[in-house]
């Protein structure tokens, strides 16, 4: 599967400039991919952010070195991009428990992180609800906030932001905008991601009429959505479903990622069942 080759031709990539400053373009490049689809695919298929992979490969080549050579603290902090001796002790000791001298006693334990590569894996019969829809030109309303995108930061500052919003009133504010119950199900865009920072809005479908006072509006441009569903349920998991459509269905589909907002969707299907949407932008692969 070319797919499979593309991302071991990656983690090759990788391995063989761990001593250098990475350019994850270039990852990306070699993946067939943007920067961005790369970095936001990455952790969901390894659950673990690129960075901190190839941090861990590091410090784990590294212990290696210290432990079978008489090779110096500081230039393993230089070979490996530490700004300082200090700075490289402390993320070694935070990753074998131990000082990077420590490396050489006898019976000491130290962690290794192996080179990841990928293959076929056979999974269970589960079925995955999507659909592909052309969507018009719409306006969304709403609050919006600044998130780091890198690693597992979404997953802690948007539950924050939620939080912060049900506080305050916010949340109840868009539901009276959008002439929705008390406890209707109001939804979320993440847009504008440099790889570094997005915006996350919680709000609702813009009306005819007009942006309600106090809050800020989102124009949404033309797009082609794959839209996946979480199936009713009492609880739904949405971080599983994006783990699967960026382990799953992207690495098989015809399609690829377009930069443009991405949507999470959610519906009170009455008698404490609700259904979440995910909505992400695409194209159709164009042939190499």
């Amino acid at each position: 599967m070319d797919w499979l080759k593309r991302m071991n031709d990656a983690m090759a990539y990788i391995e063989t400039h761990l001593s250098e400053v990475i350019d994850y373009d270039q990852v990306a490049k070699i993946a067939c991919c943007s920067t961005y689809h790369f970095q936001r695919m990455f952790p969901f298929i390894t659950n673990v952010p690129l960075s901190e992979y190839i941090r861990r490969r590091r410090l784990t080549l590294a212990a290696f070195e210290l432990q079978n050579s008489g090779v110096k603290v500081i230039d393993m902090a230089i070979k490996y991009g530490y700004e300082s001796p200090e700075a490289f002790s402390r993320a070694f000791k935070k990753m074998h428990g131990v000082m990077p001298m420590s490396a050489r006693d006898k019976g000491v334990s130290l962690k290794a992180y192996p080179r990841l590569s990928f293959h076929i894996s056979i999974r269970g019969a589960v079925e995955m609800n999507y659909k592909i829809e052309e969507k018009q030109s719409f306006g969304m309303f709403g609050v919006s906030t600044l998130i780091n995108a890198d690693g597992d930061n979404p997953y802690i500052e948007i539950p924050k932001f939620w939080e912060k919003c049900i506080a305050d009133g916010t949340v109840n504010r868009i539901r009276a905008a959008a002439g929705l119950g008390e406890d209707g199900e109001i939804h979320s865009v993440l847009y504008n991601n440099n790889g570094e920072k997005l915006s996350y809005m919680i709000g609702y479908f813009l009306s005819q009429s007009g942006l309600p006072q106090g809050f800020e509006k989102l124009q949404i441009p033309p797009q082609t959505y794959a839209i996946f569903s979480t199936g009713v349920n009492p609880q739904n998991d949405i971080h599983d479903l994006w783990r699967r459509i960026w382990s799953e269905w992207f690495p098989t589909c015809d399609y690829q990622f377009a930069n443009g907002p991405e949507f999470e969707m959610s519906y009170d299907r009455g008698g404490g069942l609700y259904e979440m949407e995910v909505w992400i932008p695409v194209v159709k692969k164009t042939e190499s």
